[in-house]
């Protein structure tokens, strides 16, 4: 496993969400973002709102176990937000960027690796969510119990039904799901 970038403090500081440190994330990096939105078809709003996805997605992501920031923050962060900008002008079928500031940044290839990742993974979440909610409540229900940890047996008992049915219909959830 590679070794954390120095710039792993701002994840740190995400994950303690340690104000003073997230301010001089924003201080930092938030304009370049501004810049790059408002040069490829977008606002102010739409740049702050792309900035902060994009930390919610950092924060998400530095949460994984095997997670390990390999690049400066700032490039990470750009991919991400670059990312996310053109993800949106999709969505709005809009132009598509006219301006890259990928320049002046090094580790791009492992920013773009490590951006790509993040955002696959937020997709996938977020496609879980959507069917996940899709579920009736009883099967959402025993499924959150099922993976808080809670042994299947205590599954049984809060939903008060005997185990083999809550194991069956654990099972028949899952599927459901899939």
């Amino acid at each position: 496993m590679a070794a954390p970038h120095p710039d792993f403090h701002y994840i740190q500081a995400l994950l303690d969400n340690n104000n003073k440190a997230i301010t001089e994330i924003y201080t930092r990096f938030a304009d370049r973002i501004r810049r790059f939105v408002q040069a490829n078809n977008g606002t102010a709003d739409d740049a702050r709102d792309i900035f902060q996805d994009a930390l919610i997605a950092v924060s998400r992501q530095a949460q994984r176990p095997e997670f390990v920031l390999t690049c400066p923050f700032e490039a990470y962060l750009y991919c991400i937000c670059r990312g996310k900008w053109l993800n949106e002008l999709k969505r709005r079928r809009r132009a598509a960027v006219t301006i890259s500031e990928a320049s002046g940044f090094t580790y791009m290839e492992e920013a773009d690796m490590l951006a790509e990742a993040t955002l696959r993974e937020e997709a996938r979440d977020r496609l879980f969510r959507h069917f996940f909610e899709k579920l009736a409540a009883g099967c959402r229900q025993l499924l959150q119990l099922a993976w808080s940890g809670v042994s299947m047996h205590e599954v049984s008992i809060q939903l008060g039904v005997s185990y083999g049915y809550a194991r069956k219909k654990k099972h028949e959830c899952v599927g459901q799901l899939m």
